[in-house]
């Protein structure tokens, strides 16, 4: 009986998996850079911030991105199957989807329920309808949702990150970087402006050293592609 052979091809579920990475990096970038950042949220200044093209782009990357990420490791899963390892990447994959689901919800609130709100404080001259904005931004409940979400995103990220770990195929480090700012992901929206650029940019280079790996990866041949 012959050992399995490691065939000298990709595959291109994985290589979709490092696209989809690729672009979550990047779409992190354009999240973090084209928010509009207004200091104080109750000033007619904010409202207009809520409203301008930098804000709804800013959170459809981040919706988008946050889409994709699973997506990632839903090929990650792909790549390790058959091995000890699938189960970890679908146990992130599967964690991942749930936590980008909630957090999605809050950013899909951001992106369209404050447009709405601002632009009639503008229209209106009127700062304090800021409030209502604010009220259901930091409502306990969307909160716990947001923050729960974030945390499954993180723990999804550590996951992945162990499957990575322990590929054989894959950079052993190459799933740690973009493990370690997920789970930073929370902490990082107390920094200034350009502290979470410089966050968004990191996720950047993170996410296309975890997609080259994988699309540079081999996956082990079928059971049909073997010697006799």
């Amino acid at each position: 009986m012959s050992l399995p052979l490691l065939a000298a091809r990709p595959d291109r579920r994985v290589r979709l998996g490092a696209v989809a990475f690729a672009l979550a990096g990047i779409l992190f970038v354009i999240y973090e850079a084209a928010a509009p950042r207004v200091t104080d949220q109750t000033t007619l200044a904010s409202a207009e911030s809520w409203t301008g093209f930098g804000w709804s782009l800013a959170h459809i990357a981040a919706i988008a991105g946050l889409i994709l990420i699973p997506l990632g490791y839903g090929a990650l899963r792909g790549h390790l199957r058959g091995t000890r390892n699938e189960n970890t990447a679908a146990v992130a994959a599967t964690i991942g989807y749930i936590g980008s689901a909630l957090t999605i919800s809050y950013y899909g609130a951001e992106a369209y329920g404050l447009k709405a709100i601002g632009q009639r404080a503008v229209a209106d001259r009127d700062a304090t309808l800021t409030e209502v904005g604010n009220n259901f931004r930091y409502d306990p409940t969307a909160m716990s949702v947001f923050a729960i979400g974030l945390t499954l995103i993180a723990v999804a990220a550590v996951l992945a990150a162990v499957a990575v770990w322990r590929s054989g195929t894959l950079h052993r480090w190459s799933g740690v970087p973009l493990a370690a700012l997920l789970v930073a992901m929370l902490p990082q929206y107390v920094l200034p402006h350009t502290g979470r650029i410089v966050w968004g940019a990191l996720v950047a280079v993170a996410a296309l050293w975890l997609a080259t790996e994988m699309w540079q990866a081999r996956t082990p041949a079928s059971h049909d592609e073997r010697e006799p």
